[in-house]
């Protein structure tokens, strides 16, 4: 059940000289100056407060100009992948010839540097091992490259435990140390920021000419899709990367590989915003990593050919269509189990578990169950060990890292390993572990959610007067972002006459609306309708909130409310 609720949004006087639905729509995200609508590489945060940033660049300094060997140990999602093809890209870029990585394959070594990867790793000969995307929690595995003689260079962005690896250098924003305001960098970011670093170190040092040095504004497609595809929050850092990622796509400066991915998706790159890179480029890359290799969507990434590029494309896209089929089974087996019980006695925190549940989608399942129960969700599926491994997703209100850091000191037998970050972890639970665990995190998710919190809100803009309703509107509105996490899409509620509604498909509703006190009739669809919800008859007046779009049909273009709930004392 979803409650309608409008933003609080203060009249912001630095804002009056924008149209007063931005203004307000800007002051409910939290922006007080025009200088925080200045998306201009220009105003991006320097890389120097970032710590250990001079060590890694001195670190680096020989894989450049010594032809040191550097392998790179990645992640196995979209953020690892990015930050992946990165490194390598601007490194060769500034000269270094023998780069090469290693993403573990999730089934075989789990997430990060274990000293089971630092094995094969040591096959490779490498003369330093930097991580992108992990490395904060390996401390285990940098003691076994240190054994080895093997230095290891840790980038990550993940939150940093009581214990830090002992690593050559970390370069995280998260760690305790560390300076850089930006604290909701992803993995990618923090590789784009060491790469700008060691480029002006070069240059400082007369290492590298200013006609030589590459520009390093080519890498940021691979930055904005990683910040969007990681769901990290949009603060004003991330904002320029993001829409400055996207100016360059638009532009036709991209990646190949991303530009192949844009195409078998069916998105137009000279339109692109950043919801394509979270609904579209973003789960193809991550259907590798979670039913394949990430290997797949590295090389995508990494490719200069466009037909190789298409090729891997669409190879990423028959995976996430198996992906899909695979999580929709899924789904429904978790969903029965749910309704199975009397909505009163669903607990607090979700715990769910069957045996033969594939390891690489229960991520996606736990974020799918979530959104329908509005209730912190852990999937697991059976390791190939016979240990359980587990995916989280968490709700306003309830930090999941740290839920689940209660979990195992109160049970310190019970959770392998886990990290992660506010909204989304994963864990490893000994072998016969569910049930223990099941009744561990529910009581702790009681104990830290209010019955408040576990009603779903869905924060809307306001009304909009009916001279709004406009596509020039829908159109302002959807290059007036970035859009995405902390820095939500506008979404706006009105009261209407609901006058036509008809089933299209086999669960979206085509409606027709007509504000309160006006002539005016707009179309709307409704997508993924709760059919058992939804009255058979007409009714007569609705609660609405909606986003306003342009629906683009045959060549035609016409204005449409994406209608995201409807009041349920309305219906």
């Amino acid at each position: 059940m979803v409650r309608i609720v409008q933003r609080e949004a203060p009249i912001v006087a630095e804002l009056s000289s924008l149209p007063p639905v931005l203004a307000r729509i800007y002051a409910g995200r939290g922006i007080r100056t025009e200088a925080e609508l200045n998306l201009g590489l220009g105003a991006l945060l320097p890389y120097h407060t970032l710590h250990d940033i001079d060590r890694a660049v001195a670190l680096l300094l020989p894989v450049v100009l010594e032809g040191k060997r550097l392998l790179v140990v990645g992640d196995f999602d979209v953020d690892g992948a990015t930050s992946t093809a990165l490194a390598i890209r601007a490194l060769r870029a500034l000269g270094a010839t023998q780069v090469d990585y290693l993403v573990p394959n999730r089934f075989d070594f789990g997430y990060g540097l274990s000293p089971e990867l630092v094995a094969v790793a040591r096959e490779r000969q490498p003369d330093l091992i930097m991580t992108v995307d992990n490395g904060i929690a390996s401390v285990a595995g940098v003691a076994a490259a240190n054994e080895a003689g093997i230095p290891v260079l840790v980038t990550d962005h993940h939150l940093a435990a009581e214990v830090l690896p002992d690593a050559a250098a970390i370069v995280n924003p998260n760690q305790p140390v560390c300076a850089f305001p930006s604290k909701a960098a992803c993995g990618c970011t923090v590789v784009f920021y060491l790469m700008l670093a060691l480029r002006a170190r070069l240059l400082q040092d007369g290492l590298l000419s200013t006609a030589q040095a590459p520009n390093m504004a080519q890498f940021l497609d691979l930055v904005a899709l990683a910040t969007v595809a990681d769901v990290v929050p949009l603060d004003h850092n991330n904002r320029i990367l993001v829409e400055q990622g996207l100016r360059r796509i638009r532009a036709g400066h991209c990646q190949p590989g991303i530009r192949a991915l844009l195409q078998v998706a069916g998105r137009d790159p000279e339109r692109i915003v950043a919801a394509d890179f979270g609904f579209a480029v973003g789960p193809r890359l991550n259907a590798a990593g979670r039913l394949d290799d990430m290997s797949h969507g590295i090389e995508c990434l990494l490719t200069e050919d466009p037909h190789s590029a298409l090729t891997l494309a669409h190879e990423l896209d028959d995976l996430n269509r198996a992906r899909r089929d695979i999580e929709q089974g899924m789904q429904e087996q978790a969903l029965v189990h749910l309704q199975r019980m009397n909505w009163q006695s669903v607990p607090v925190g979700v715990s769910l578990f069957q045996a033969d549940w594939h390891q690489g989608v229960i991520g996606i399942l736990a974020s799918r169950i979530k959104e329908k129960v509005h209730r912190p969700v852990v999937a697991f599926a059976r390791g190939e060990n016979g240990e359980l491994k587990g995916s989280a997703r968490s709700i306003p209100g309830l930090h999941i890292r740290d839920a689940l850091d209660l979990v195992a000191k109160q049970s310190p037998d019970l959770i392998v390993k886990f990290g992660g970050h506010a909204m989304a972890a994963g864990l490893t639970l000994v072998a016969d572990g569910f049930a223990e665990f099941e009744q561990r995190f529910d009581a702790v998710c009681r104990g830290l959610l209010s019955d408040n919190q576990l009603q779903q809100r869905l924060e809307t803009d306001g009304a909009l007067s009916v001279d709004e309703y406009s596509m020039a509107l829908a159109e302002q509105l959807r290059w007036a972002g970035p859009w995405g996490q902390h820095f939500p899409e506008p979404v706006f509620s009105g009261q209407f006459v609901l006058l036509q509604q008809r089933l299209v498909g086999e669960r979206h509703l085509k409606m027709v609306l007509q504000p309160q006190g006006s002539q005016l009739m707009l179309d709307a669809i409704w997508f993924n309708v709760d059919l058992a919800r939804w009255p058979n008859a007409n009714v007569q007046t609705v609660s609405v909130a909606f986003q306003l779009s342009v629906n683009e049909f045959r060549g035609q273009q016409s204005l449409q409310l994406m209608v995201q709930a409807l009041e349920p004392e309305a219906i």
